[in-house]
């Protein structure tokens, strides 16, 4: 005789409970149609799911599920995969006290009685705390909401039925009434989208203007490919010498793929500049592996020598390759092989030939750079940064400048090539590498030096906390220091200028591999 859906006589429940209290009002018709649609899930026959989704449904507990796959995504080495899984586990730390210590225990719902579950689903101790919301399907629908607002669909789709399963798994075992499920999903998709509200979400690729009228020879073994590779860009050092470095992969990489290549691996030490430039000279396309710095240096060379770059990630940051939607030496190859090229804007500083890719900073920030550089050797890189950043906020003092023909009692300032999209002084990412403008966000200082904000906000990205803080776009800028010589860094270089200088945009001037179908 098949089993009947049974609750308590004695302790009548509410109709939110999907009890059998008689009632009219809406809550008594979803009461009514949540237990139905529950004894409709425990009375189906799903073949082969009765092993599966009590496993899973397991597997979700505490999170475990979704703390394993952050971890698997974080390992993958692309960016947006780290941010997925961050953006990911963020929401669930929203989402889980918000069910856990403030709905569970304002609605205090009873869990189903699981008569009409075969005992197959059961296969475990059935939770015993309040029913409403489902806790699971909270940090289900956070995961699964913060990956798909940074990760590829094929990264994001996956996941998001993973995180269907674990919801309907849970209605599926009898341990949630479908209601509950529903709310705690909402719960948990509201918390992942309301990390925008203080780290916005970042496009997959900035936009490049493509040609149409310039043509590049593309050999699918490399010919004609002059790839120069920084041996020492980013962390491509490691202590143990039986293992290849980062930037020794990459060689190997583009010696396979691409075999008629002429690979140039460039010691510290060298002369870099003068390689790339003898590179360019006698390439069809100029191929580069290290890190924003290198790269820049890169750009100058493919400039003067108008031959297009192929920039393929090798730094700590890689901010412009990863722009154009570049996070591997595969999608470099495959960037290559598409033929595809596009034109992007470069910011320049007279007097001098210096250009720049990506920002130009000057004021704390700087002293904060040419610090971490000596100290990193010793240190490594962000122990290095983290020594840099408290004694720059010790020591450092305003400077008394003149920009754009007002005076300005500047603490740090930085000058973005293009647009960026990240709010706050430090900007983080853009939209278009190609729409004319600097964007200049600057903090200057009144009678008080307001450190610990000020460099909270830069070391924060793109929160915007920082007093005095200014911004605007522009297609030039024009900088005197009143106290003589100032300090720069762009493209994570440093350099040091005369008093007056100007920044001014030589717009689509460089030409670059984008790829197809950006990751």
């Amino acid at each position: 005789m098949r089993a009947t859906h049974r609750t308590s006589p004695s302790l009548p429940l509410s109709v939110t409970d999907g009890g059998p209290r008689a009632g009219r009002g809406p809550l008594a018709r979803l009461g009514r149609l949540d237990r139905d649609a529950f004894e409709r899930v425990a009375e189906a026959r799903l073949p082969g799911l009765e092993y599966v989704l009590p496993r899973l449904s397991r597997a979700a507990d505490h999170g475990l599920l979704w703390f394993g796959t952050a971890a698997a995504l974080g390992a993958s080495g692309r960016p947006r995969l780290r941010r997925a899984a961050l953006r990911g586990l963020i929401g669930i730390a929203v989402a889980s006290p918000v069910v856990n210590l403030l709905g569970k225990q304002a609605f205090r719902r009873r869990r189903p009685v699981v008569d009409l579950v075969p005992p197959v689903r059961i296969r475990w101790k059935l939770p015993t705390s309040h029913a409403f919301p489902s806790g699971h399907s909270a940090s289900a629908a956070a995961f699964a909401t913060g990956v798909a607002m940074e990760a590829p669909p094929a990264v994001a789709v996956p996941i998001a039925g993973v995180a269907a399963a674990v919801c309907f798994s849970r209605v599926y075992t009898g341990a949630h009434y479908p209601g509950d499920v529903l709310a705690g999903a909402a719960v948990g998709a509201a918390a992942a989208l309301g990390t925008r509200l203080v780290w916005p979400a970042r496009p997959a690729v900035a936009k490049v203007s493509h040609t149409t009228t310039e043509q590049v020879v593309v050999q699918g073994d490399g010919r004609g490919v002059v790839a120069v590779i920084n041996m020492g860009s980013g962390a491509n050092h490691r202590d143990d010498s039986r293992l290849p470095s980062r930037a020794e992969s990459v060689a190997r990489i583009l010696e396979r793929e691409l075999p008629d290549a002429e690979i140039v691996r460039f010691e510290p030490g060298g002369d870099l500049a003068a390689v790339l430039d003898a590179a360019a000279s006698r390439a069809e396309a100029l191929a580069v592996v290290g890190g924003d710095g290198t790269v820049n240096a890169a750009a100058r060379a493919a400039l003067a020598h108008k031959v297009p770059l192929l920039a393929v990630p090798g730094g700590t940051f890689d901010h412009f390759v990863r722009a154009l939607g570049i996070e591997t030496v595969t999608d470099a190859v495959a960037a290559y092989r598409g033929g595809r090229l596009g034109r992007v804007d470069v910011g320049r500083i007279a007097p001098g030939d210096a250009v720049f890719l990506n920002t130009a900073s000057f004021g704390a920030y700087t002293d904060l750079v040419a610090l971490r550089e000596r100290l990193q050797g010793r240190l490594g890189k962000w122990p290095a940064t983290a020594v840099a950043a408290i004694r720059t906020l010790r020591d450092f003092e305003p400077r008394e400048m003149i920009i754009d023909g007002r005076p300005r009692k500047v603490w740090l300032a930085f000058v973005g090539n293009g647009v960026y999209g990240s709010r706050g002084p430090a900007p983080t990412w853009r939209t278009d590498l190609d729409d004319g403008l600097f964007d200049v966000r600057i903090v200057h200082i009144g009678r008080r030096v307001p450190r610990l904000r000020a460099l909270a906000s830069v070391l924060g990205g793109g929160l915007h906390v920082a007093p005095g803080f200014k911004a605007w776009q522009g297609g030039s800028l024009d900088i005197t220091d009143r106290s003589g010589g100032f300090r720069l860094a762009y493209d994570g270089e440093v350099t040091d200028l005369p008093s007056t200088v100007r920044f001014t945009i030589d717009p689509r001037a460089l030409q670059v591999f984008v790829p197809r179908k950006p990751h």
